[in-house]
C-alpha cells in the first residue's frame, strides 16, 4: 500500500486535486470519494480517460487499471488519504494559518477576516462554505510557495470533528465566534457543543497558538478560562465600547461608532442586521494584529458585500427582503428576530424554515422561536413539519400563522397571493431551501 511520502512525490507531479469527476483538468489528482448516492470508484476509470494523471481509489478490482500511462492508485480509505496528503502538505509551509468554526457567523466571519487580510498578504481562504472533511483539504491544497497566510474555516455537527480537522489544518490561530443549540443531535446536548468547539481551543494550547475570543461571550470566556496557559487576544462590542446605529429603512444596513488604533471610526457596512457586529469586531481584531494598515482594514470590511443567502438585503419591485437562510439554530434565529423587531421597518413579515438536527428538544424550540416571530411580525409563513406542529400548539390569532409542509407548497402560495409593500426577514436551515421563495417575493 502506498505511504503518504510516496503519494505526495506523485501528486508534485500532478497540476492539482479533484474530487468530481465532471471537471477534470489535463494532469490532476483524481480522489474517488463516496457520497450517499455515488461512489467516485465508479468514476476513476473515466476520469483517467478525461485527462487525469492518477486515480485514488480504495475499491481493489480496479487496481492496476491504465489508460495511456494513467493510473489508479490504492488506498485503503481515499477520503482519509485525502485528508492526510492535504495535512502533510500544509506542512510543508511555515506561515500563519487562522482556523475559524463556531455555531453562527463562522462563514461572515471568515470572510470579513480574508477580506481585511488579503489587502496586505497573498492569502488562501475557504471558498463559500468548504468546511467539511472534503472542502477543508481541497482549501489546503491551494497553498503554494507564494502563500503568505491562510484562513480555514472548519465547521463540525458531531463529537471530535473540529479534532479531526484541526489535525489537518494544523491552525497557529484560532477563532470560535459562538457556541449555541445546534446539531444537538449530533452534539447531545449544548455541553456538548461547547466541548466538540473547543477542540480548536485545545490543540492551540498544545501548540502553543494564538486565540482571538469575544469578551462579551459569556460561554467562550468560560471556555477560555478553564484552559490555563491558552494565549489569548480579547475583542467584543461591550468590551471595546462600540456603538450600533439604529437601523431604519432608508439606512438598513449594520453601522457602527468605535475607537480603533486610537481614532474615532464610524463603520458602514453592507450586512444586515447588529449581530454581525461581533464578526466585524473578530476581523478588527485579526487586522490589528497581523498589522493591516487603518485604512484597508476599513474599506475592506465597508466594501464586502454578503452573498448565498446571508445576511443578505434584496429589494424586489413589490417587498424589501433579508435573506438569511443558509443557517439556522435557536440562538441565530433568536437573534435575527431580536434584531428584525428593533428595526424601524414597515409591514414586517416572516417567513421561517424548520431549524433542523435539534434532536429531543426539537419540538420546545421551534414552539419558542413561533412564540417570539408572534411579537415581531402580524404575519408569520412557515415551512417544515416542526414549525407545522409548533404552529398548532401556540396560540394566536386566526391567520397570523400560515404553515407549510416545504418551500414548494409556500412558493405556489405567495404566487397565487402575492405579498406586497412588506420587508420580509427569510431565515430557515438550509435544508428547508428558502432562498426558493425568492422569485415569488
Amino acid at each position: 500500500m502506498i505511504s503518504v511520502e510516496e503519494l505526495y512525490a506523485l501528486y508534485k507531479k500532478c497540476t492539482g486535486i479533484t474530487t468530481d469527476s465532471r471537471q477534470i483538468e489535463e494532469g490532476v489528482m483524481f480522489f474517488a470519494l463516496k457520497g450517499e448516492r455515488f461512489d467516485g470508484n465508479d468514476f476513476a476509470e473515466a476520469a483517467l480517460k478525461a485527462g487525469a494523471k492518477y486515480a485514488v481509489v480504495d475499491r481493489f478490482l480496479l487496481e492496476g487499471t491504465t489508460y495511456r500511462g494513467r493510473k489508479c492508485i490504492v488506498v485503503e480509505n481515499t477520503l482519509e488519504m485525502l485528508q492526510k496528503l492535504a495535512a502533510y502538505h500544509r506542512k510543508q509551509f511555515d506561515i500563519p494559518v487562522i482556523g475559524i468554526t463556531g455555531t453562527n457567523g463562522k462563514t461572515t466571519t471568515k470572510e470579513l477576516v480574508a477580506a481585511v487580510l488579503d489587502k496586505k498578504f497573498d492569502l488562501v481562504a475557504t471558498k463559500a462554505n468548504y468546511n467539511n472533511y472534503i472542502g477543508v483539504p481541497l482549501t489546503l491544497f491551494r497553498l503554494n510557495e507564494k502563500t503568505e497566510m491562510a484562513v480555514v474555516e472548519m465547521g463540525a455537527s458531531a463529537p471530535g470533528e473540529i479534532a479531526c480537522l484541526t489535525q489537518v489544518v494544523q491552525p497557529t490561530y484560532g477563532l470560535i465566534t459562538s457556541v449555541g443549540k445546534a446539531h444537538l443531535q449530533g452534539f447531545g446536548s449544548f455541553e456538548g457543543v461547547k466541548k466538540a468547539k473547543g477542540e480548536l481551543y485545545d490543540i492551540l494550547r498544545q501548540k502553543g497558538g494564538l486565540v482571538f475570543y469575544n469578551a462579551d461571550n459569556e460561554h467562550l470566556c468560560e471556555m477560555v478560562s478553564h484552559r490555563q496557559g491558552l494565549r489569548t487576544r480579547k475583542y467584543g462590542v461591550r468590551f471595546q465600547g462600540v456603538k450600533l446605529l439604529q437601523a431604519t429603512a432608508e439606512e438598513p444596513f449594520l453601522k457602527m461608532e468605535l475607537t480603533y488604533r486610537g481614532k474615532p471610526t464610524t463603520i458602514s457596512t453592507h450586512l444586515v442586521g447588529d449581530y454581525n457586529a461581533d464578526n466585524v469586531m473578530a476581523a478588527l481584531s485579526i487586522a490589528e494584529y497581523f498589522d493591516v494598515s487603518y485604512y484597508d482594514t476599513i474599506n475592506a470590511i465597508e466594501s464586502y458585500v454578503p452573498s448565498n443567502s446571508r445576511s443578505q438585503l434584496v429589494k424586489t419591485q413589490r417587498n424589501t427582503l433579508i435573506i438569511d437562510a443558509y443557517n439556522a439554530n435557536p440562538s441565530s434565529m433568536r437573534a435575527a428576530l431580536d434584531n428584525f423587531a428593533g428595526t424601524g421597518f414597515t409591514g414586517k413579515t416572516l417567513m421561517l424554515g424548520d431549524m433542523l438536527e435539534l434532536g429531543e428538544d426539537s419540538a420546545a424550540e421551534h414552539r419558542a422561536i413561533l412564540q417570539r416571530a408572534l411579537e415581531v411580525a402580524d404575519r408569520v409563513y412557515l415551512v417544515g413539519g416542526e414549525f407545522g406542529q409548533a404552529a398548532e400548539n401556540v396560540p394566536c390569532e386566526a391567520g397570523r400563522v400560515l404553515a407549510f409542509p416545504d418551500i414548494t407548497a409556500l412558493r405556489d402560495y405567495v404566487a397565487e397571493h402575492p405579498v406586497d409593500g412588506a420587508t420580509i426577514l427569510i431565515k430557515g436551515s438550509n435544508g428547508n431551501h428558502m432562498q426558493e421563495v425568492v422569485p415569488a417575493l
